[in-house]
């Protein structure tokens, strides 16, 4: 009997700089790790796509004129769409159709943030061509539901994982920070909230280094740190490496993360693997991502948050908590994301003759 065939799309791993890049690194290598002969895998990418992947898998290069007609629409057992905005659209494909969601607003930086209906539509006519859904958080289930009420009896969550970052020994990043510093990493949106990090800088010595592809909200974070008194202390470093960011995470005092808009918020875990202090909103993703590991802003008051902060590293140093941050850190792991996937395809392709 034939093993069933399917296709794993990873079209929007185009930016490096993106969470939809890690997402399908991470995820891609575990699937190849634990498929163990179970299926037959091709995944779905652009040919600059900048990582291709180590082997043992199948790939098939999207081609300008997939976006008319897909030739493959009839070849495959089972696709997964591993982003709700994946090129290829479930009511194309005949097969069988699993469609990860990361976000219910796919254009946070429009209209301020808010939720357009027509996003909401489209992801709803998504959602009724496909067999099961996968949220990558509560929250993010939570959101689709509320929504899309209809979408409940199809869901399911399953947790990104989060990668342990290397960086060589003896590694000096293009930015060498002069001093202990805090870090940010993320695109410069008014969501991430980079501009609210400045007055952590007020009565103490620390830098600021904030890296990740910069938007016109740059000027508002270098606004901010000259209300605050920091602008020397601030380095905005544009998007980095991988091993750059290992090494951020391995040297800062701690991550600091005040975003509202976080599917899952990859950065938190990966900082975590390093046992850092890690601080965040109390919004979207944030607490149930960071749980009892990480330290909270209830609100954006600056005098709020510099007593959070104040606190959180005081009982970091007193209480020796790196080592309960790293064990957080390893329950999110790829293989255990690989499986859950695995498990939900058996299921789909169970029955097929």
């Amino acid at each position: 009997m034939p093993k069933p065939f399917i296709l794993v799309t990873f079209d929007s791993m185009i930016d490096p700089n993106s969470g939809y890049f890690s997402f399908g690194k991470g995820l891609g290598e575990a699937l190849i790790k634990e498929n163990n002969k179970r299926f037959a895998l091709e995944f779905y990418l652009f040919k600059n796509t900048p990582y291709r992947f180590k082997g043992g898998v199948d790939i098939r290069y999207r081609r300008k004129l997939d976006a008319l007609f897909f030739t493959g629409y009839n070849n495959y057992d089972l696709v997964h769409l591993t982003d709700q905005r994946a090129r290829l659209k479930p009511g194309w494909l005949k097969a069988k159709k699993v469609m990860t969601i990361h976000t219910v607003n796919k254009a946070p930086l429009k209209n301020g943030g808010r939720l357009q209906q027509t996003d909401v539509n489209n992801l709803r006519k998504k959602i009724a061509a496909c067999d099961k859904v996968v949220a990558i958080s509560n929250f993010v289930a939570a959101e689709v539901v509320r929504h899309i009420p209809e979408a409940k009896e199809k869901l399911s969550i399953i947790y990104s994982g989060a990668e342990k970052l290397y960086s060589p020994e003896n590694y000096i990043p293009p930015y060498y920070p002069q001093r202990k510093f805090l870090f940010a990493i993320g695109l410069m949106s008014p969501q991430k909230g980079f501009h609210l990090i400045p007055p952590l800088l007020q009565g103490n010595d620390y830098q600021l280094v904030i890296s990740g592809v910069e938007t016109p909200h740059k000027l508002r974070i270098l606004k901010a740190a000259e209300k605050y008194g920091c602008a020397d202390r601030l380095i905005i470093t544009g998007p980095i490496s991988e091993t750059d960011k290992a090494w951020y995470y391995k040297n800062c005092s701690a991550l600091i993360f005040p975003s509202v808009a976080e599917g899952f918020g990859l950065p938190v875990i990966e900082v975590m693997h390093f046992g850092k202090p890690v601080f965040l909103a109390k919004r979207a993703s944030l607490p149930e991502v960071g749980g009892n590991a990480a330290y909270y802003f209830d609100n954006f008051e600056p005098g709020h948050m510099q007593q959070i902060f104040k606190a959180g590293m005081q009982d970091y140093a007193d209480n020796n908590r790196a080592e309960n941050i790293m064990a957080h850190a390893a329950k999110f792991t790829w293989k255990k994301a690989a499986q859950q996937y695995m498990k939900l395809y058996e299921e789909l392709t169970v029955d097929l003759d």
